[in-house]
């Protein structure tokens, strides 16, 4: 087992993302977890293990004794005296520099509150941009990241994310569509091992326009993107009626689904595996995964928040090739 551990962010210090980082260790031999250390403010993860009755034998460390420690101790990468909302920037932010310099092996992110963030200045509409600008900061190279919900039941990336659907039509461009699928066969060769992956591509209109009679989007952006993609050996098919390629059966047929919007992708990949999914970023020089849900505030300190998903991406954030 490689003795570069994975770091576990703070995440939103009055979110759920503290006690179920405990939570995970605590089942570490029944799912096999890879050693991994909590990197924030030690009295978010000592008031949540207070909070919830939980044994939390937290114990400071540096990333090359995670592995030694990590059977009987919860390692803590320490960051203090700055406020909660900085702790959680400042833990995403040394996470990736410790990657960068060698000492870990990938990053596992729990939730934020934007919002919160936001009124510190925090600069970024979230995770994924503010990773990116750290990978072009530490790497000198400029990224694009994608990103994707993954399960074994199904993976999906949406091309255009947190926008109106009004302004889908005019971000979806053949550029765009290109570019994302590129960096989705890539990586899933590289880091999930997958000689020949197969997308597919979900249309834009109803019945992926049906051939230009319900919108010129699927025939005048979509298919021409495919085509150039399959010209350089990717192995990509569509656009396909997205109301018919989530079945069981029509999964079988590809690895990754791309959708053009956000909702098109999330929901069929939320209903399959809402506790299981994980929130992966696609186009980074490092690895980055996440539970795929929020803060959940409302049951915070109450028992009730399951580490089911963020088992998952510590599990999955093992299995990825750096």
């Amino acid at each position: 087992m490689t003795k570069r551990p994975l770091l576990l962010t703070q995440g939103d210090p009055h979110g759920i993302g503290p006690e179920i980082a405990l939570k995970a260790w605590a089942r570490r031999h029944e799912d096999d977890l890879a050693p991994f250390a909590l990197i924030g403010d030690p009295d978010v993860f000592t008031r949540a293990a207070r909070a919830l009755d939980l044994a939390a034998p937290l114990r400071e460390a540096a990333p090359a004794e995670v592995a030694d420690l990590f059977d009987r101790h919860i390692p803590l990468i320490q960051i203090s005296g700055v406020t909660p909302e900085a702790v959680t920037v400042q833990a995403i932010a040394d996470a990736v520099r410790l990657i960068r310099r060698g000492e870990a092996r990938a990053v596992v992110t729990n939730p934020i509150t934007k919002a919160a963030l936001y009124k510190t200045g925090f600069a970024y509409p979230g995770h994924t941009e503010f990773l990116g600008a750290l990978a072009e900061d530490l790497w000198g190279v400029p990224t694009h990241p994608v990103m994707m919900i993954w399960s074994e039941l199904l993976a999906v990336v949406p091309i255009t994310i947190h926008v109106p659907v009004s302004d889908v039509p005019h971000l979806l461009t053949r550029d765009l569509v290109i570019e994302t699928a590129r960096i989705v066969a890539r990586d899933m060769r590289e880091k999930f091992g997958l000689a020949k992956p197969r997308l597919a591509l979900a249309g834009l209109n109803p019945h992926a326009g049906e051939g230009g009679t319900i919108g010129r989007e699927d025939e005048d952006v979509l298919r021409p993107a495919i085509e150039t993609l399959q010209a350089e050996g990717i192995a990509i098919v569509g656009p396909l009626s997205a109301d018919t390629m989530f079945h069981a059966e029509a999964r079988k047929a590809y690895d990754v689904a791309l959708c053009p919007t956000h909702d098109q992708a999330l929901i069929p990949a939320k209903t399959l595996a809402f506790d299981e999914g994980v929130n992966v970023t696609l186009g980074l020089p490092f690895i980055r995964t996440s539970p795929d849900h929020g803060t959940a505030p409302d049951i915070v300190g109450k028992g009730l928040a399951r580490p089911t998903s963020l088992i998952a991406a510590l599990k999955l954030a093992a299995r990825l090739q750096p």
